[in-house]
């Protein structure tokens, strides 16, 4: 039974053989079904739990489970379809216990299905926010499975051994060895968990339709002409056969059960069609019917919890799985997805249909393709998990408009890109589009930033339109990644040179001019008059031979990563019939570097040509299209051989205290607020977060003396005023500075306290600040992607020139410098135009301390730090702001369906 702590709410998440189950506290009315559940273990359960083999024991445990609320207990239930299969609690006899006792039990017929270990996963999240740091259980050394269980579990476990019985104490330290236990345990059940709905060996189509036009009977057409194999109804109350398909009147009609349910039937009967299908035991939902109200909806989703169903959609397009074994089509797209190796997922039907058709008229292919619609539970999370295992996936494609647990899609997405390519369309970059997306699916409107800093963190490739992604995915499945942005453009026409080159310099590529060796090269292949520069200029006059012979020199010189031929149609290339395409394409396989190909008269965007030894190299209309293409390759070779890094410890941080005084602050201001000089000054503290000394005044006679404590050699101090709301203190005119004597410092505090009177609760006094570079960082609390940690130029042009980087907390030592190199300030930190370089050192530890503090506490709303002065040996917070809400701790990490 849960104490006067927030009631933890209740979830879903899958066992481990993919199944759903609901974990929920433990509640007073359970107390009957707990004595069954104790009633009906078998006698060696009961011992191996109790030591026992008495009913007595199991009566008195679940007395327990249901008392009144107490401090340091948590209990909590793993409940199916009405039924508690599993019970977990600990107790630590003391609200701030670091330690507590830990139990678990299982019914007989649910071991080994992962129960025991899901609900510890939440007991151990529940812990850790009540400050608990090792759980200790008991048990018998011939109990295996639960010994098992704890060794598993991913965290630091000891055992002593006392006869028969073991001790064994579980550290709940946050660790990356325990996230990624979690993670693998999670994909596993994810993956078996989609198979009713990927791989399905009975289909029915509920809502097909005999009327020509319906969207069931696309779905249901679209199934039979893709050749489906095997079993296949149709359910409708009014026809016996539709397309030769057998029709049946209900789902609980059909001689089988199927795995997936393709859904097509008004909004008002889905809930209904849904529960039906839940009692006959469908695995699976496909859900393409729109327009479900806020009722109709939760009554969906709850009976495919209750009756163990994933579910896609509603308001999508379908989903399709091109293994030549299965051949499954329950899209209504117009034409059928050539089979390939392309994973796609989308929330936009519009979207799926560009890319269905782009990707086979590439040739490139689907694999999978699945529309998520509203996306009530699918989402690109568990797709990316099933491309990662499927062994025919090689280049995931997203369109997602919004994020239900970023933190856990980034974590995947940095494990799944190191083994593929994952590119996404960045939607919802502008306000306009934000609104769009939000009225489209509901979705949480997001910040530019958080989505960028998302992506660039999880090695994910961000295009700006489905041209581009096209575009990216016809480059990165044909051609090797180039190891790095250096581009020479090879071309038979000076100006499309000049073209291809004005587009790779603003794609971010560089075009290094040729050595010397390289030019000599270049010259003895290519035809008189050629400029052996770059671009190449290998005229109107070069033929086939002369070409191909130019392009192996480029691709043999170290100093070339990829190759960008501009082409177009000349009379001498006809005259003597030379095909300069061909001198491209023939190399095929053989490449080691990238080839881009552009052609200005080409039609269409982008092409794949066929090329030597079964491969192709993408064509472009534009060198536009070809420069971000190779752009986005050589920026997913930098993020490759980049460490994955590591979120380094800190010393000198008191979590502890941070915690006692945001409470103490939230007591006393329940709606929350902005922190007052002292209060913010000591959650920095707790983080060892360096600060300008200062001193607290609310009399001119305090300010004096507070100066004159501070003054520092020169003997000049600075005083800014302070009232609640205050923000922006130099646009108010809130701040005196250099102040020297006595005098100078009565002035300015009698100045302050006449122009804010009413307003004026005190003064901050600080030393004057030695010089250095001005600088940004700060963090805001996402809704949805949690805290973004920002850095960049500081001062009173902070906002005006927004030069500002971003990525999500927790930093790893990676992100630390990526946010350090990022803004284009970053030079002056380095010493450039003959400056000192900053404190590079104090300016990390500085980010990661506020990564950790952000991380913490999901009550600090925003913190603002401008200016921090960066010197050559110090790094200090000048001004401080601090904004504190009052909100419940989330583990994002915690296994739980949508």
């Amino acid at each position: 039974m849960t104490d006067e702590a927030p009631a933890r709410p209740t979830v879903h998440a899958l066992l481990a053989d993919g199944t759903t189950v609901c974990i929920r506290p433990v509640r007073r009315g359970d107390r009957d079904q707990l004595r069954g559940f104790y009633e009906e273990m078998s006698p060696e359960n009961l011992r191996l739990r109790f030591f026992v083999a008495g009913r007595r024991s199991g009566e008195q445990a679940a007395d327990r489970a249901c008392a009144p609320p107490r401090p340091g207990y948590r209990a909590l239930v793993a409940e199916r379809q009405g039924r508690v299969i599993g019970l977990a609690e600990y107790d630590s006899g003391d609200a701030a216990g670091a330690e507590a006792d830990l139990s678990i039990a299982v019914a007989d017929g649910d071991h080994h299905r992962g129960v025991g270990t899901l609900l510890v996963e939440h007991l151990v999240s529940a812990a850790r926010a009540e400050g608990v740091t090792a759980f200790t259980a008991d048990a018998l050394s011939e109990n295996h499975g639960v010994l098992r269980l704890f060794t598993d579990l991913g965290l630091r476990t000891t055992r002593r051994f006392d006869g028969p019985e073991v001790r064994c104490t579980i550290r709940l330290d946050p660790d990356d060895a325990y996230l990624s236990a979690v993670e693998a345990r999670g994909r596993a059940a994810d993956v078996l968990s989609l198979r009713p709905l990927l791989e399905p060996h009975v289909v029915a189509v509920v809502g097909a339709g005999r009327t020509p036009g319906s969207v069931g009977r696309a779905l249901l057409h679209h199934l039979k002409e893709g050749g489906y194999p095997h079993r296949l109804f149709a359910v409708n109350p009014a026809a016996a056969s539709i397309l030769g398909v057998p029709g049946y009147p209900s789902v609980a009609a059909l001689p089988r059960t199927p795995d997936l349910a393709v859904v097509a039937v008004p909004a008002a009967a889905v809930p209904a069609v849904a529960e039906e299908c839940g009692k006959t035991g469908v695995r699976a939902l496909l859900v393409v019917t729109a327009g479900l109200d806020a009722r109709q909806a939760r009554e969906l989703l709850a009976a495919c919890r209750t009756y163990d169903m994933r579910l896609v959609g509603p308001n999508c397009l379908g989903l399709s799985n091109t293994d030549p074994a299965l051949r499954l089509d329950a899209t209504f797209a117009a034409g059928h997805p050539r089979p390939g190796t392309a994973g796609v997922a989308v929330q936009s039907g519009g979207v799926g249909i560009a890319l269905l058709d782009g990707l086979s008229r590439l040739g490139v292919g689907v694999s999978t393709f699945v529309s998520l619609g509203d996306k009530y539970d699918v989402s690109g999370n568990d797709l990316l998990q099933w491309w990662e295992g499927d062994g025919r996936t090689d280049i995931a494609l997203l369109h997602l408009e919004s994020f239900g647990n970023p933190r856990a899609f980034s974590r995947t997405a940095r494990r799944v890109t190191r083994r593929m390519p994952v590119l996404t369309v960045d939607a919802g970059r502008t306000d306009a589009g934000r609104r769009a997306a939000a009225s489209h699916t509901a979705a949480a409107a997001t910040r530019t930033m958080t989505r960028g800093a998302l992506f660039t963190q999880a090695g994910i490739t961000a295009t700006h339109s489905v041209g581009e992604l096209l575009e990216t995915a016809a480059l990165l499945h044909a051609q090797p990644l180039p190891a790095g942005p250096r581009v020479a453009v090879l071309t038979n026409a000076g100006g499309a040179g000049v073209l291809a080159a004005d587009a790779c310099a603003e794609a971010g590529l560089s075009l290094p001019a040729p050595t010397a060796a390289l030019a000599d090269d270049l010259r003895a292949v290519l035809p008189e008059g050629a400029a052996a520069g770059n671009p190449v200029d290998a005229t109107a006059a070069v033929t086939e031979e002369q070409l191909a012979a130019c392009l192996d020199v480029l691709q043999r010189h170290g100093g070339i990563d990829a190759v960008l031929v501009a082409l177009v149609p000349t009379a001498v290339a006809a005259a003597t019939g030379d095909d300069l395409v061909r001198a491209v394409t023939r190399g095929g396989g053989r490449r080691s570097k990238p080839v881009a190909l552009v052609r200005l008269e080409q039609a269409l965007p982008v092409e794949l040509l066929p090329a030597a030894g079964d491969t192709t190299v993408p064509s472009y209309a534009e060198p536009q299209a070809a420069a971000r293409a190779l752009a986005h390759a050589a920026h997913r070779t930098a993020w490759l051989n980049r460490p994955a890094g590591t979120v380094p410890a800190l010393d000198g941080v008191d979590t502890a205290r941070a915690h006692a005084a945001v409470e103490a602050y939230l007591e006393a201001h329940p709606d929350g607020g902005w922190l007052d000089p002292r209060a913010c000054a000591e959650l920095l503290d707790c983080y060892g977060i360096p600060q300008l000394p200062w001193a607290w005044a609310e009399t001119e006679d305090d300010a004096v003396l507070a100066a004159d404590r501070l003054r520092g050699a020169d003997g000049r101090v600075v005083m800014k005023a302070h009232w609640p709301g205050l923000l922006h203190k130099t646009a108010e005119h809130a701040v005196h500075l250099d102040l020297r004597g006595d005098a100078q410092v009565r002035a300015a505090f009698r100045d302050l306290e006449t122009r804010f009177a009413g307003l004026l609760t005190g003064v901050v006094v600080q030393p004057l600040a030695d010089r250095g570079t001005e600088l940004f960082a700060g963090v805001v609390q996402d809704e949805v992607f949690g805290p973004l940690v920002l850095f960049g130029l500081g001062g009173t042009v902070t906002e005006v020139l927004a030069d500002h980087a971003a990525r999500l907390a927790p930093l790893t030592d990676q992100d630390v410098h990526d946010l350090i190199t990022a803004p284009r300030c970053a030079p002056l930190l380095f010493g450039a135009g003959g400056g000192r370089p900053a404190d590079l050192e104090g300016l990390e530890q500085l980010l990661l301390r506020l990564s950790r503090m952000a991380s913490d506490l999901p009550q600090l709303a925003e913190a603002d730090f401008n200016p921090v002065l960066a010197a050559r040996d110090t790094v200090t917070v000048l001004d401080a702001r601090v904004r504190l809400l009052p909100r419940a701790p989330q583990d994002p990490y915690l296994r739980r369906l949508r």
